[in-house]
């Protein structure tokens, strides 16, 4: 009885056995002979749904109704401006970073200002600007593919002891991010306000604030997705982000972070991903294509939700 309760206390620990279990079923469909480059192939792959899904994690927990689908096109104009202003050359690589970053922030900041000033639901708010923003990319873009500095090529590309260097990088983001909610006042401050807005602001906590800037992180964990997938890749594209809409919102739900708000799950975000590049690996292993794959990831999604619905439904 003690082992179920820690197992229903701990949900990330679904989403790390599920993924466990789909790496099982490959190997032994491959017979073992893919196993260093089935797992250095999913760190690397899973590192991005990880990025985005960490920023998009911390919108959720600021309760119903907050979500951000102006994700793919902050990837998409982000990679773009930051490989065309670097054209190649690794001594502009920190300018590149920049202006990634600066393309987060301003999204975020605009992402807000519609929300809160303009009052308009975060969900109608985010596609308003992903349609922005992604005209801005195609504006920009103009059809030419720009090839990153070779210095960060290599670094997207290559690893270090074993374990690719995007994976290190999620890593530390990952890090970063747990402490942020679980010590310092800021997470606490989502946390409350995914609880109950109304209580937070009568605590004292700045409500606006904090959706602020929660608001531009997530802008921002996008805007360096989008930074390392063009380096990765070679280059831009202007559908490089289109993937990251569904697959941010459900590594965050499979993941075990409460879809009411209040309550986020770090490591669940990992353990998602893994999970979710598998199914998709063992998908194609199987000859399967993406129409199966996105109807396996909604059935996902839903079974998720209703096991997670449970025990609130048993409580009343």
């Amino acid at each position: 009885m003690t082992q179920l309760s820690f197992l229903t206390s701990k949900p990330w620990i679904w989403s790390f056995a599920a993924a466990m279990a789909t790496w099982v079923i490959t190997m032994l469909f491959t017979g073992g002979s893919s196993f260093v480059g089935l797992s250095q192939a999913t760190l690397t792959f899973a590192s991005f749904s990880i990025i985005v899904g960490l920023g998009q994690m911390l919108v959720i927990t600021l309760g119903p109704g907050n979500i951000d689908l102006s994700v793919p096109s902050t990837i998409t104009l982000a990679g773009t401006v930051a490989l065309k202003l670097m054209d190649g050359q690794s001594s502009w690589l920190l300018l590149g970073f920049f202006a990634a970053l600066a393309i987060g922030l301003a999204v975020g900041l605009s992402n807000y200002a519609l929300i809160k000033l303009l009052r308009i639901p975060p969900i109608i708010a985010t596609l308003s600007m992903s349609f922005i923003v992604q005209s801005s990319a195609i504006w920009y873009n103009r059809g030419l593919r720009v090839k990153p500095p070779k210095v960060l090529a290599d670094f997207t590309t290559e690893a270090t002891f074993g374990i690719p260097n995007l994976a290190l990088v999620a890593l530390a983001l990952s890090i970063f991010v747990w402490w942020l909610l679980e010590k310092s006042v800021f997470g606490r401050w989502i946390s409350a306000i995914g609880q109950s807005p109304f209580a937070a602001r009568m605590a004292g906590i700045p409500v606006d604030g904090a959706r602020l800037m929660t608001y531009v992180c997530c802008a921002c964990f996008a805007s360096v997705c989008g930074f390392l997938l063009a380096s990765f890749s070679g280059g831009a594209a202007l559908n490089m982000g289109t993937e990251y809409l569904l697959m941010s919102i459900a590594v965050v739900i499979i993941g075990g972070t409460a879809v009411t708000g209040g309550n986020s799950n770090v490591p669940g975000i990992w353990g998602a991903s893994l999970f979710m590049f598998l199914v998709v690996s063992m998908l194609n292993t199987y000859g399967f294509g993406a129409g199966v794959r996105l109807i396996l990831t909604g059935l996902i999604i839903i079974t998720v939700i209703l096991a997670a619905s449970r025990p609130s439904a048993r409580a009343r």
